[in-house]
């Protein structure tokens, strides 16, 4: 056999051999893909039952960022006291009633009020007595030299209220008589939403003016919501609240004295 027959027969041979190996290799790799696909086909549902429950769980762990993100606030002067909280009545979801908790409270009336008012939203007993949203913080708090105080809370309180007249008053009046029913000095009150003065609270509510805040006294004994002569329905307290008395500017700022 001439050398030229045994060079065209190791061609062959090496040309066979190497064929072999991508045939074996390609098989391998089919086989590694259709295994994939199958493991796919099996995890899908799996994969499509957590993405779900991704979607659904942002809310709920967004609104229980928001409600540890208020600290509680310490003070020197604190004293554990009871404090009476105005929240919804387990008996009608019309009336507001007193509860009361065991809270440190400051002796500056300022602090004492943050106080209170974080607690009104972060301690509420059940969701069904809460009368401000989970989701609303308290981000400011003043106390004019007249007894005005101004409260300043996020965007949340007015987006995250139902909407509703009744809803509404009764939760403005939540936040007056609780500051009332708890010896902070306050007469009356503004509410600004983000740092600005809002037209309503959530649609209905108008914010215009000043709520008053009732004393200790006057605060313990809250009465059922009825209609009145006009068609309002007042909140709990006997307190028509649709349309403030127009004595406090838009913009009222910390430091600045309310027309009379």
């Amino acid at each position: 056999m001439g050398w030229r027959a045994r060079w065209r027969r190791f061609e062959r041979s090496t040309k066979w051999e190497a064929g072999k190996a991508l045939s074996k290799g390609l098989k391998t790799t089919i086989a590694i893909l259709t295994a994939m696909v199958v493991l796919g086909l099996i995890t899908l549902p799996g994969l499509r039952e957590a993405v779900q429950r991704l979607r659904n769980t942002p809310r709920t762990e967004e609104q229980a960022r928001r409600e540890v993100m208020q600290e509680p606030i310490s003070t020197p002067t604190d004293v554990q006291a009871k404090a009476q909280m105005f929240w919804l009545s387990t008996a009608s979801a019309n009336l507001l009633e007193p509860t009361v908790i065991s809270l440190p409270l400051s002796a500056d009336p300022v602090l004492r009020s943050k106080q209170l008012l974080i607690a009104l939203i972060a301690r509420a007993p059940a969701p069904e007595k809460r009368t401000l949203p989970a989701e609303a913080n308290l981000l400011a708090f003043y106390i004019q030299p007249d007894g005005t105080a101004i409260a300043d809370f996020s965007d949340e309180i007015a987006s995250g209220m139902p909407s509703g007249i009744l809803s509404e008053q009764l939760a403005v009046e939540s936040i007056a008589q609780t500051l009332g029913a708890n010896g902070t000095g306050i007469r009356q009150l503004k509410i600004l939403v983000h740092g600005q003065g809002a037209e309503t609270l959530a649609g209905h509510l108008d914010l215009y003016g000043l709520f008053p805040v009732p004393s200790p006294l006057g605060a313990a004994a809250p009465a059922p919501a009825k209609a009145t002569a006009s068609g309002k329905t007042p909140a709990a307290g006997g307190i028509v609240r649709t349309k403030p008395a127009r004595s406090a500017p838009n913009n009222a700022e910390p430091g600045r004295q309310a027309p009379h």
